[in-house]
C-alpha cells in the first residue's frame, strides 16, 4: 500500500456514523437547511472525523445532505416538489404492490403486519414518531415483499426512508395513529381476501391522506419551517 493512500475508516464505525446522522436528520434535530461541518459533526457523535467523512458521502448519496463550498454540508431542504414526486411515486408503485399481493398474505404474515398496526406515537415527541414511523415502513415494506417483485420492494422501501423526514414533518403536534391503524386493518383484511383491486384503492388512499397531511403542515401560515 502506497503511503499517500488514504486510510479508510473502520465501516462499523462508518455504519454507525451513518445510522447516527441518519437519525439526527430524520428526526429533524438537524434541521433541513442547517450548516453542518465534518468537525462538528464528529463532536456531536463522539467519532472520528474520518467516518464522519464516509458517512457524509453516504448521506450525500441519499440525498440527505449536500457539500456546498465554504460551507461544508448542508442538510438537504425538503421542497413541494420533493413531496409531489415522492408521494407520486409512493402511489404508484405501492398501489400495485398492495393488487399484487393480495391473495397471497398467509396467517403468519397477516399476524405480523396485524402487530405492527398496533404501534402508536405521541406527537409531541420525535423518537416516538420516528418509532411509528419505523414500524409504519416495515409494514409497507412487507407488502411489497409479498408482491414477489424484490426490486420493487427495494424502491419502495428507498421512498419510504426519503418520505420519513416529510412525515416527521407533518405528523408534528397531531396524532394520526389511530386513523392509520384503521387504514391499516382495513388494508390486510382486503389483502387477505384476495381483493386486489380494493387493496390497490385503499392503499393508494393512505398515501394520498400522508401527502395531504405532510403538505397541511409544511404550507400552514404557522409553519416554523419553510420549505
Amino acid at each position: 500500500m502506497s503511503l499517500l493512500t488514504p486510510v479508510e475508516p473502520p465501516a462499523s464505525l462508518t455504519d454507525q456514523a451513518v445510522a447516527d446522522l441518519r437519525r439526527e436528520i430524520l428526526t429533524t434535530r438537524l434541521a433541513p437547511g442547517e450548516s453542518l461541518s465534518e468537525g462538528a459533526a464528529a463532536q456531536r457523535l463522539g467519532l472520528g472525523k474520518a467516518p464522519i467523512r464516509a458517512a457524509l458521502a453516504r448521506l450525500a448519496e441519499e440525498g440527505l445532505v449536500c457539500a456546498v463550498p465554504r460551507r461544508g454540508w448542508v442538510v438537504s431542504l425538503v421542497t413541494i416538489r420533493d413531496i409531489h414526486e415522492v408521494f407520486d411515486l409512493r402511489e404508484m408503485l405501492e398501489g400495485e404492490a398492495a393488487r399484487r399481493a393480495a391473495g397471497r398474505v398467509d396467517a403468519s404474515a397477516l399476524r405480523r403486519l396485524d402487530a405492527v398496526c398496533a404501534c402508536g406515537y405521541r406527537p409531541e415527541d420525535e423518537e416516538s414518531a420516528l418509532a411509528f414511523l419505523d414500524a409504519n415502513k416495515a409494514f409497507h415494506v412487507a407488502i411489497a415483499e409479498l408482491a414477489g417483485n424484490g426490486r420493487l420492494a427495494r424502491q419502495i422501501g428507498r421512498l419510504l426512508d426519503e418520505s420519513t423526514r416529510m412525515l416527521v414533518l407533518g405528523l408534528r403536534g397531531r396524532d394520526r395513529s389511530l386513523e392509520m391503524q384503521h387504514e391499516h386493518h382495513s388494508l390486510v383484511e382486503a389483502l387477505a381476501l384476495g381483493r386486489g383491486a380494493l387493496a390497490q384503492s385503499i392503499m393508494q388512499g393512505q398515501v394520498a391522506a400522508s401527502r395531504a397531511m405532510v403538505l397541511a403542515a409544511l404550507t400552514a401560515p404557522h409553519a416554523a419551517m419553510a420549505v
